[in-house]
């Protein structure tokens, strides 16, 4: 089994965790934020620590790679590749929306098996980041900046479907569907980085460490000749 230092910055809160041969060893949260600017450093170096202490060689690195805070993600992203650089690891990155499904499913929180699963960030405004999943998290609609009304997800809207996320309150009147359910309190954090990190492992599926950019930069940068990156 490996180890895995994990760094989640997408929204205000600022989490990193540290797990091996499967189980969370370490877990550090602010939910006072945002203050990724203030907090990181400190819990990486506390996670650093901890593993270095215990004789515990880390393997990967894995990150948030957004949608989320342009600020958070940019410092998040820099760390794991810091990181990485240094200590020479290989970088998983790990989408936001698909994390906050995490602790829906393992906390049992939907149990209909033709549910769908909708995490939301909030974008301001009636504007959100969302993405469609099943209970198996595959995905049923890929991500979307939706200016969300009545018929915004009306298509899905024959089965249960579940809203979560710190975009999904404010988005339930305009929805207006006895077949929408809001569970709140789902936030994206380190600790549950996990299953989709060691899924990405078994799939050899990382990221290069030199060219990789959060969600926000990679249409801009795929536009960009490779001689200047």
């Amino acid at each position: 089994m490996s180890s895995i230092l994990f760094i989640e910055t997408s929204t205000d809160v600022c989490s990193v965790a540290a797990s091996h041969d499967g189980a969370i060893i370490f877990n550090k949260e602010d939910h006072t934020g945002p203050h990724h600017n203030e907090r990181l450093g400190s819990f990486v170096d506390e996670a650093l620590s901890f593993t270095d202490n215990h004789a515990i060689p880390l393997d990967y690195v894995a990150v948030s790679c957004g949608p989320g805070s342009y600020t958070g993600l940019r410092i998040g992203v820099s760390m794991a590749k810091g990181i990485c650089y240094g200590r020479n690891l290989k970088l998983i990155a790990v989408p936001t929306l698909e994390l906050l499904c995490v602790p829906v499913l393992l906390q049992e929180m939907v149990t209909d098996e033709n549910a769908l699963l909708c995490p939301m960030l909030d974008a301001r405004r009636m504007e959100v980041y969302a993405q469609v999943f099943d209970r198996a998290l595959r995905e049923k609609r890929p991500i979307h900046s939706d200016v969300v009304d009545g018929d915004t997800y009306k298509e899905f809207l024959s089965h249960p479907m579940y809203f979560f996320g710190n975009g999904a309150a404010k988005c339930m009147k305009a929805i207006n569907n006895p077949n929408a359910h809001l569970i709140e309190g789902i936030e994206p954090l380190a600790k549950n980085m996990l299953p989709l990190a060691e899924k990405r492992i078994a799939q050899e599926k990382f990221e290069d460490v030199a060219y990789f950019v959060p969600f926000y930069l990679k249409d801009f940068v795929a536009k960009l000749p490779r001689k200047l990156l």
